[in-house]
């Protein structure tokens, strides 16, 4: 919400759209795992796991269709609490993957203006300020970034 609220002012003033991007990511280590186990029973293992849980989270719908209307009820009611806040959603997107990889590879795809990024500055001592994910974006996007230290 802090970091949105970033997004949507500068959508405001520019009159500028937005595009919200959720990322599921997938389970870290890959490559320790695919060492000790062949591929296909990993990806075997990692589907039953993953669609398990995501049949939890929303309820057996598909296409992370419950994490879609929560994102659009969220735009609404920003909308609505701020009068003056009139913003543009293009589009919502729930993708699969590693988060920082998947964020500036859409945002490449859209060719989008600004990438504007929440951290928490969870991690080692050299990314207490940015996180890891907002850090990797930063290096590797050719999109700017605006990163909002979350409180």
């Amino acid at each position: 919400m802090h970091a949105f609220s970033y997004a949507v002012s500068l959508a405001n003033m520019y009159g500028a759209g937005i595009t919200i991007l959720h990322v599921l990511s997938e389970f870290p280590g890959e490559d320790f795992i695919t060492n000790m186990i062949n591929i296909g029973t990993w990806e075997e293992i990692k589907n039953r796991h993953y669609s398990e849980a995501r049949d939890q989270l929303i309820g057996k719908k598909r296409d992370h269709v419950a994490i879609r209307e929560v994102l659009e009820v969220f735009s609404e009611e920003v909308q609505a609490d701020g009068a003056d806040q009139n913003f543009v959603t293009d589009e919502i997107l729930i993708k699969n993957g590693t988060p920082a990889e998947v964020i500036v590879e859409t945002a490449r795809e859209l060719k989008c203006d600004l990438i504007v990024l929440g951290t928490h500055g969870h991690g080692t001592f050299t990314d207490v300020f940015v996180g890891s994910t907002a850090k990797w974006v930063i290096k590797h996007s050719p999109t700017p970034v605006l990163v909002i230290r979350l409180p």
